[in-house]
């Protein structure tokens, strides 16, 4: 694109999703001025269960903020002049809620807390007390209501009925059309995820554009040659709906749950392919997702604090509408001017030695493995001492991410609180601890001898 054609967005936002490696929260209130040296002017935030629920005080995680931490939160992106738009589940997502006992009649499927079921006594009003509550803290200009990733939607008996009988998109307006107009008798404009939506009938649609903005998100590639929900296609039809669209790229998230650093390339490409679908289609506002989890039952991943050369390059791209070019020089000036070089520098190298370390340990496992199950076959292939190279191999994976996860205490120390590292480096280390006991135990019964002298 051409910088004399290149209109930024409206809205450019970052998300700070909040259900993993919660920063602590000083943290929480100084990444404001990092995210705003990178170009946003507004954080979307996921409070999840980091918000101080009053609601039912069982929705808090064991490091909740108090409502002095969310208002410090506020004052400070006031200052900075940065929108805040909280999101709050309405529909998918909704663990946080769902989970504690006493709202499992809530629930699409009974044994799982991920979906609401929208035609259950008071699910309409939970959603709505939760809004009402995050809103009261600082009235928004907007709010987002996730509305995504519903998997189980329209299984339940009576819900299945509904949606015979009236249609997908008729069943979410059923439970959503009444927040969404609460919102906007306060003035606030709600935002929904975009993928429920599209198989949507056309009616519908246009239903939902006079009252809420839709943002199209997807983190691979370019909207106009995947083979996703957020192909261009999709997009043609909801701007012909009359839908207001927002869209979203990824800075950090998108790798996969398993990944504790972003990838650069994949994460600058993809961003530049939205900002360009974002001024093709004249859309509001731009978001750069961060996600920390995928669903709160789910691992963490990726830390902030590891990931900030890959917020200030896509909030390049956002602003400016190219690639930078000169990418390592540029991160170095944003890291010094910024105050964050030294403990970034930490926080990346703990967290690319782990993630190195982890990645010898799995592609030696499935070997062993094998191998394993090959001697337990054949007695007559056993004895070359194959078992034992490969098991100190997989040692000595497990050994350098015991070492990395030392240099992550160190380095994370005063970002994020000393539970969420624990268990983000036991989520990482614990499944090859366990692995290696196992595979240890059989190979000291295949060849005792060998494992004696390994």
């Amino acid at each position: 694109m051409s910088g004399s054609t290149w209109t930024p967005r409206e809205i450019r936002a970052v998300h700070l999703d909040l259900k993993g490696v919660p920063p602590m929260p000083r943290r929480l209130v100084s990444l404001l001025k990092v995210f705003s040296a990178a170009g946003f002017n507004a954080v979307l935030v996921e409070w999840e269960d980091t918000f101080p629920w009053r609601v039912d005080a069982r929705f808090r995680c064991e490091t909740a903020y108090s409502l002095k931490d969310v208002e410090a939160f506020y004052a400070e992106a006031q200052w900075l002049d940065m929108e805040v738009i909280p999101l709050v589940q309405c529909l998918g997502h909704m663990e946080t809620p769902l989970t504690p006992s006493g709202y499992e009649h809530l629930r699409e499927v009974p044994n799982r807390s991920d979906v609401l079921n929208p035609l259950a006594s008071g699910a309409r009003e939970l959603v709505q007390r939760m809004v009402d509550e995050v809103i009261a803290v600082s009235p928004p200009r907007h709010v987002h209501l996730g509305g995504d990733e519903a998997w189980s939607f329209g299984t339940h008996p009576a819900t299945r009925q509904f949606v015979e009988q009236h249609g997908r998109g008729a069943l979410y307006l059923h439970h959503v059309e009444p927040i969404l107009e609460s919102l906007n008798a306060r003035g606030i404009r709600p935002i929904l995820w975009h993928d429920m939506m599209v198989h949507w009938d056309d009616d519908s649609l246009r239903r939902l554009a006079a009252k809420a903005d839709l943002c199209v998100w997807g983190y691979a590639g370019h909207p106009d040659s995947t083979p996703h929900h957020y192909n261009t296609r999709h997009i043609e039809r909801f701007r012909g709906a009359g839908l207001t669209l927002w869209c979203a790229t990824a800075y950090k998230g998108g790798e996969g749950q398993s990944a504790d650093v972003p990838d650069i390339a994949a994460r600058q490409e993809n961003a530049l392919a939205w900002a360009e679908v974002a001024a093709r289609f004249d859309m509001k506002g731009i978001i750069a997702t961060a996600w920390s989890r995928y669903s709160t039952h789910r691992p963490q991943t990726i830390p902030i604090d590891a990931a900030l050369d890959s917020l200030f390059l896509v909030g390049h791209i956002l602003r400016n509408g190219r690639m930078c070019e000169t990418p390592a020089a540029f991160v170095e000036t944003m890291l010094a001017q910024t105050g964050e070089k030294e403990r970034f520098a930490a926080c990346r190298s703990a967290m690319q030695k782990l993630f190195d370390a982890r990645r010898r340990a799995w592609h030696d496992i499935p070997f062993l493995r094998e191998q394993v199950v090959t001697a337990t076959q054949d007695a007559r292939r056993r004895g070359s001492g194959v078992e034992m190279n490969w098991l100190r191999s997989i040692r000595a994976a497990l050994a350098q991410g015991e070492a990395a996860a030392d240099e992550a205490r160190r380095a994370f120390d005063g970002l994020i609180h000393p539970l969420w590292i624990e268990r983000y480096l036991s989520e990482r280390l614990d499944p090859i601890r366990e692995e290696l006991l196992m595979l240890e135990a059989r190979i000291r019964t295949l060849d005792p001898a060998g494992y004696q002298a390994g």
